[in-house]
């Protein structure tokens, strides 16, 4: 089982790496700048080098990039759109430093424009930094659909699948919270929520799980994680979602509200339920 969650980048790839080991994980997520923007972290090649050795000593699987939420590809402003650009375009480039890995992000809100025209401005950013050469698979993540984001139903999330040019770099992460909080009853009807995003985007493209317990209700439409068990999707459901046979070989990265000592509990529950 694949398995880990969000660390600090600030220290480093390899303090990143043996953090993750000292939680019992063997993946981990990170943003690759703050999270709220900003100038991304100089990167320093013998830090990188020390990383990879670890990653392949203790059998590290697919680390889930995350790009800062202030990244919006479909802004309704144009210069918010140009930097977004060209921050998810010097991340893909950092990206290589870790070849192979997966690169997260929020596609976006609309603000006002219309779901169609936020398709549309996503792909085509995409189709203008996406190259051939890249090592990574763009993640676009679902969304619980507060405000004007774009993805809040797998309809969306494909519809700018369709329109990007180099589809074997794209992928989808699960939100388990979002799916939630955007209206799939995850909790009584997982199988049959699987099946329509089999049916809609194909399981092929689903590459990772952020796997999130919620403070609310099904439908809410409002994002609010919440530890694991602790929310209205509960423990038993999440314990399905972990060890459902589609979403095996996936890396599950939480997400919760937590402490170390909370993450190592949630890590150590997963494993016990996986192996």
């Amino acid at each position: 089982m694949l398995v880990g969650n969000h660390l600090s980048a600030s220290k480093g790839y390899e303090a990143m790496g043996k953090m993750a080991l000292k939680l019992n994980a063997n993946t981990f997520a990170f943003f690759t700048r703050n999270p709220r923007g900003g100038k991304a972290k100089e990167i320093n090649q013998a830090d990188v080098d020390r990383y990879l050795a670890l990653a392949k000593e203790h059998q590290f699987g697919k680390l889930v990039a995350h790009a800062p939420y202030t990244m919006n590809l479909c802004a309704a402003k144009e210069d918010i759109r140009a930097f977004s650009k060209e921050m998810i375009a010097d991340d893909l480039k950092r990206m290589e430093y870790t070849p192979g890995n997966y690169y997260n992000f929020h596609p976006g809100s609309h603000v006002g424009q219309g779901a169609e025209a936020g398709i549309e401005l996503i792909a085509d950013a995409l189709n203008d930094v996406l190259t051939k050469d890249q090592n990574t698979i763009v993640l676009l993540e679902t969304m619980a659909g507060k405000g004007t984001e774009v993805g809040r139903n797998f309809e969306e999330l494909r519809e700018i699948l369709d329109r990007v040019k180099l589809k074997e770099k794209m992928g989808v992460c699960f939100d388990t919270c979002h799916v939630w909080d955007g209206g799939y009853d995850i909790v009584n009807h997982f199988d049959e929520v699987l099946s329509e995003f089999d049916r809609v985007i194909g399981l092929d493209r689903l590459y990772a799980v952020h796997f999130n317990d919620s403070m609310n209700e099904c439908g809410a439409h409002k994002d609010r994680h919440e530890k694991i068990g602790d929310g209205k999707i509960g423990l038993e459901a999440m314990k399905r979602i972990a060890t459902h046979p589609a979403l095996s070989g996936r890396p599950f990265i939480l997400e919760t509200p937590n402490d170390d000592a909370g993450y190592a509990r949630e890590i150590a529950w997963i494993r016990e339920w996986t192996e």
